[in-house]
């Protein structure tokens, strides 16, 4: 346990960004499995939306460094390429 005050309040600063970046991590997750389980039933229009909710939170993620931007863009190009294989 830290017993300077600037290293107290740096375990409680990290603390909060821990939780926040485990929040977006898992909110992403959840979607990108929401969108392959769409991909996989064959139902495009239930995978656009998949799609563009998936899109919108990974792009959150990378706006807010949970993940790393380039991460983020391959995702993404993962996700088009299985959308457009299901036309």
């Amino acid at each position: 346990m830290p017993n300077i005050k600037s290293a107290k309040k740096r375990v409680k600063v990290t603390a909060a960004k821990t939780l926040r970046n485990k929040m977006f991590k898992s909110q992403m997750k959840t979607t990108v499995k929401k969108f392959y389980a769409a991909v996989e039933s064959g139902d495009k229009a239930a995978a656009a939306e998949a799609y563009k909710a998936a899109v919108v939170i990974i792009d959150k993620a990378a706006a807010r460094n949970v993940i790393h931007k380039n991460a983020a863009a391959h995702k993404k190009s993962q996700f088009t390429l299985a959308l457009n294989k299901l036309a």
